[in-house]
């Protein structure tokens, strides 16, 4: 059997990480991209060729680091939202506007007046806003809408007209009915730019020739549906069971867990991707590590965390956030952080942030299973705050289920791991 290789596209780099048949790591390789342009406050864009660039230099490497091993599939992961489109030969007639570009902003009333309430759709942020935004002011005819994993698996493959599950939900596809919604059609817009929608994991091509050529890879390699890059990073982490959580301790609270069923909330921002015959759910906080970072300089961190004493809470009741809004697992616009009275001593400052935002995840979780969620059976950590050990013992009394910091947290890895998937489902 051969290698199966993850391509993560993200907003400041791209990574290509091989694996063998075992799941265990051949080759990991990374790039950086191009810093995003921002012609205006609120626009952020990039030159999908800066992608391409990157993709190809990655697999010669990976060619040449692998001693030329056979390779069985491909599959990719990027930033979700990430928009663009492309004339029929799959050549960007626009800029990518990235995942956090919100000059969409106007096209929110039409939005609304046709999508149901809670859908994907109703933010400045997303696909399909930027797809409306697009064909409004840039005048564009007969072009495909892509999203940054759809456009790299088209110059994989030679066809433009492919999307996954998960990259297409917040372009407006209907992942429990498995289709493009009626609604869609009153949209001011001409819906044959829409992908065909694939199931993530399952085939959807063959390295063509053309990308044989430029990449170092033989043609007919099997190119396998992929998904957004924190779907990958989940899947990385080991979560594969029902009831497998994983928790993002980046600058924000992120909880997402693996469910029978979907569920959705506008109220609380939760929406869920379809993976495999389960549902990733997921909803976040604005709490996390960006508050610690407001009080503390990073040099401090390692210090602070040595003088923990998780045998000894503080008993101090924080909602640690860096400024008034929340969302989830409450939905309050104008709830304000909650930090006092602050201890003299910063390492107990320190710890009760810390108390505060895992208080804040048990209730995440519980939010889900409110809503129709499977309690955790396991919580699998990834980010930046997943390496604090005091803080993963303090979490996992909070929890009361086994907390694992995940030895695998590259969205790359994720991705590898659908490539193998399908090649074993053979």
């Amino acid at each position: 059997m051969g290698l199966c290789i993850g391509i993560d596209l993200g907003t400041s780099g791209c990574r290509v990480i091989a694996i063998d048949e075992h799941a265990d790591v051949v080759s990991t390789l990374s790039r950086s991209l191009p810093a995003s342009v921002s012609p205006a406050k609120g626009e952020q864009q990039q030159d999908p060729q800066d992608w391409w660039q990157a993709v190809t230099e990655l697999l010669q490497e990976t060619v040449a680091k692998t001693d030329n091993k056979p390779v069985d599939a491909i599959a990719v992961d990027g930033t979700s939202s990430t928009l663009l489109l492309t004339d029929h030969q799959g050549t960007p007639v626009t800029p990518a506007l990235m995942y956090n570009d919100s000059r969409s902003r106007d096209t929110l009333e039409q939005l609304q007046s046709v999508a149901p309430e809670g859908s994907p759709v109703l933010s400045a942020s997303s696909s399909l806003a930027k797809l409306l935004y697009l064909s409004r002011n840039l005048k564009t005819e007969n072009c495909y809408a892509l999203h940054q994993a759809d456009w790299i698996v088209g110059r994989l493959t030679g066809n433009y007209r492919i999307s996954d599950e998960n990259n297409a939900l917040k372009l407006g596809y209907d992942p429990v009915a498995r289709q493009w919604p009626a609604w869609i059609n009153r949209l001011d817009f001409d819906t044959d730019c829409l992908p065909r929608v694939h199931p993530c994991g399952t085939p959807i091509g063959q390295l063509s020739k053309e990308a044989a050529e430029a990449t170092g890879l033989k043609s007919g390699i099997t190119v396998v549906a992929g998904t957004t890059d924190s779907n990958a990073a989940c899947l990385a982490s080991g979560a594969s069971e029902i009831g497998d959580a994983v928790t993002s301790l980046g600058s924000t609270l992120v909880l997402k867990i693996l469910s029978d069923q979907p569920v959705f909330d506008s109220r609380y921002g939760i929406y869920s991707h379809r993976i495999g015959d389960g549902w990733l759910v997921g909803g976040a906080s604005n709490s996390g590590g960006a508050v610690l970072h407001h009080y503390f300089e990073p040099n401090e961190l390692p210090g602070l965390t040595d003088a923990m004493q998780v045998d000894q809470p503080t008993g101090l009741d924080y909602y640690p956030l860096v400024s008034a809004g929340e969302r989830f697992p409450v939905n309050d616009p104008d709830l304000a952080p909650r930090l006092s009275p602050r201890p003299e001593s910063d390492s107990r400052f320190f710890q009760a942030i810390l108390e505060g935002i895992a208080n804040i995840e048990q209730q995440g979780y519980q939010r889900l299973q409110e809503l129709g969620a499977p309690s955790p059976r396991a919580v699998f950590s990834i980010g930046g705050g997943a390496a604090n050990e005091p803080w993963r013992q303090l979490r996992e009394r909070r929890l009361k289920v086994p907390v694992i910091r995940a030895t695998q947290q590259q969205a790359a890895y994720g991705a590898a791991l659908l490539a193998l998937s399908e090649i074993k489902a053979e």
